[in-house]
């Protein structure tokens, strides 16, 4: 039986105190990490968790800055006045760290989704040769003439109104976008699964239900445009092995095109152990999909195999 509990850890902004859930087995064989998307949080992986700590896996994960039981000033959707990328990405660290001593025999993992992939790619640029593997989830790159134009909007809102403005525009040319592919729509979030009771949980979770801030989407443009500098990927460890999973109905990832330029990304930099899958008729969240039972045994097996 695995144990679960919940601690906190001081974030790397220096203010606020982050929100961390560990899922415990009896014999670890390694440790997974979950790094979250933009407006949801960690208690949204608990299924994924459980059944990875039943095989032995120690699962741990923390609420970003701006999200889940990490907020406690009732500002969601915000890192920060800036550097907030850097300082989630910091985050991931600490905890990889804190994990690491107390687990420090055993390889691992992050398991990046959305947001989360981003941020784990960063965390691959930024510290490399720190982690076993990554596993990322519901990633893509957008065009770097969109990145640059998504920022250029983001940041004037941020000195007109200031960076915990949330601003109807940017949702809209954003994650509002999201749905457009799936009309006539039965909700808003149609586009991160094809099971209803999912999308219906999702909309009913308080802790889903805010916008980011114009301030978080500055932030996450710079973070999209530092994975994608080829100097920043020259960076990484090649010896890190890297799994990108999919629907290719994800708009995230623009269908597939845009995990496969990410794909493409980690195979100039040269990394050795590379895989992507693409499930078909997936949208955004494949471990929330109709077939999770296929997408859970298929990051199993991927663990395993890279589990010494």
């Amino acid at each position: 039986m695995a144990s679960y509990s919940e601690f906190t850890m001081p974030s790397r902004d220096g203010k606020n105190t982050l929100a961390c859930y560990l899922w415990e087995p009896e014999n670890p064989r390694g440790v997974v990490q979950i790094i979250h998307g933009v407006s949801e949080h960690v208690g949204r992986y608990a299924g994924f968790a459980q059944f990875l700590a039943e095989q032995g896996y120690v699962v741990c994960g923390n609420d970003h800055l701006g999200h889940g039981k990490t907020v406690t000033d009732g500002r969601y959707g915000y890192f920060g006045p800036k550097d907030g990328w850097v300082l989630v990405t910091a985050d991931v660290k600490s905890l990889r760290d804190a994990m690491g001593e107390k687990y420090p025999n055993v390889p691992y993992f992050l398991f990046g989704h959305s947001m989360g992939s981003f941020l784990a790619r960063t965390y691959l640029c930024a510290y490399p040769g720190t982690v076993d593997g990554a596993i990322l989830s519901g990633t893509g790159q957008e065009k770097d003439a969109v990145v640059a134009a998504g920022k250029t909007l983001a940041s004037s809102i941020c000195a007109a109104q200031g960076p915990d403005t949330v601003s109807e525009t940017v949702n809209k040319l954003s994650l509002g976008a999201y749905n457009d592919q799936f009309k006539p729509n039965r909700t808003t979030a149609d586009w991160i699964s094809r099971d209803e009771k999912v999308v219906d949980a999702y909309l009913q979770d308080p802790f889903c239900t805010f916008k980011p801030t114009a301030g978080l989407f500055r932030d996450m443009m710079e973070g999209l445009q530092y994975i994608s500098n080829p100097d920043n990927l020259a960076g990484m460890d090649i010896r890190t092995p890297v799994y990108l999973m999919s629907g290719d109905q994800d708009p995230v990832g623009s269908n597939g095109k845009g995990v496969a330029r990410v794909y493409d990304f980690f195979k100039k930099a040269g990394t050795a152990d590379l895989t992507m899958k693409l499930y078909p008729g997936g949208r955004h969240e494949m471990l929330n999909e109709l077939n999770r039972d296929e997408v859970y045994a298929d990051v199993l097996a991927w663990l395993e195999k890279h589990t010494k």
